[in-house]
């Protein structure tokens, strides 16, 4: 989700890179299609509420407006982070804590947060499973700076339960065979029990490393693998005859979702 290069050189995206990147964000009146009782609170309120709590934008999308009407008020992602906030692995996998904001200006969504984790090695953007972290919900209606800050902090303070759960999955070995029925049920969060039977393919590559630091039979080595292939589209399947390359994952709803059963797919064979 986050580019790995804007990561180490300018992390931080500017109001002007936002705007390019996702004009949604900066609306700054509600649809006309909205109640007149909604609340408009645009998303670059939050933004800059956050910024005050010391988390800065490292990328934003857009869902495509299907209609004229749409355009401006669609659902859009923001994804926070912040430097003082930093997970150190003792096997030098650094990640960094991410908080995913997604809103739209048409009256159909609050403001809603979830928990995430950037990998530093690679180009990963990880919802973590739902069990850990429920997504917290704010209304428009009603919004403070002083209701935000608590959830914020309160969904820093359940982080020691991400480093546990990577601290299990990097003591957790995986056999081949084990291997191999754990990339089969990851590639179900991608296709459906119909597509499932229907395709054709080898496991053994969806589980081969396509970096020195991600060698290792360890169950967080192997996820991170798989889980970057699946979302990324790097790798191959045939249905019948028809040999086809997947596609990379490009919708922020579809992205989260994988994402968020993945983790969960991963949490059912730690040890």
């Amino acid at each position: 989700m986050v580019n790995l290069d804007q990561m180490q050189t300018n992390p931080f995206l500017t109001n002007e890179q936002i705007k390019e990147k996702a004009p949604s964000v900066f609306t700054t009146s509600p649809s006309s299609e909205v109640s007149k009782h909604y609340t408009h609170i645009p998303t670059t309120k939050v933004i800059e509420d956050m910024r005050t709590l010391g988390w800065d934008v490292v990328d934003v999308q857009e869902v495509r407006a299907r209609k004229n009407s749409t355009r401006g008020f669609q659902k859009h992602l923001v994804i926070f982070r912040n430097n003082d906030v930093i997970i150190n692995g003792d096997d030098g996998d650094t990640v960094y804590p991410q908080i995913l904001l997604t809103n739209s200006h048409d009256g159909k969504n609050a403001f809603q947060f979830q928990a995430g984790l950037f990998r530093l090695i690679c180009s990963n953007g990880l919802v973590i499973a739902t069990t850990q972290f429920e997504s917290v919900k704010m209304r428009h209606m009603g919004y403070t700076f002083e209701e935000l800050q608590t959830n914020i902090r309160e969904m820093v303070e359940k982080l020691p339960l991400t480093v546990e759960s990577m601290n299990k999955m990097k003591s957790t070995e995986l056999e081949q065979e084990k291997a191999l029925e754990f990339a089969k049920e990851c590639l179900s969060t991608r296709f459906n029990e119909k597509e499932m039977k229907r395709i054709t393919i080898d496991l053994n590559e969806l589980l081969e490393p396509t970096r020195p630091e991600d060698q290792g039979s360890d169950l967080w080595s192997i996820f991170n693998v798989v889980q970057e292939k699946i979302i990324g589209g790097d790798f191959s399947y045939a249905i019948g005859n028809k040999a086809r390359k997947a596609r990379r994952i490009k919708n922020f709803k579809q992205d989260q979702r994988i994402n968020s059963e993945l983790f969960e797919v991963a949490l059912e064979y730690v040890n």
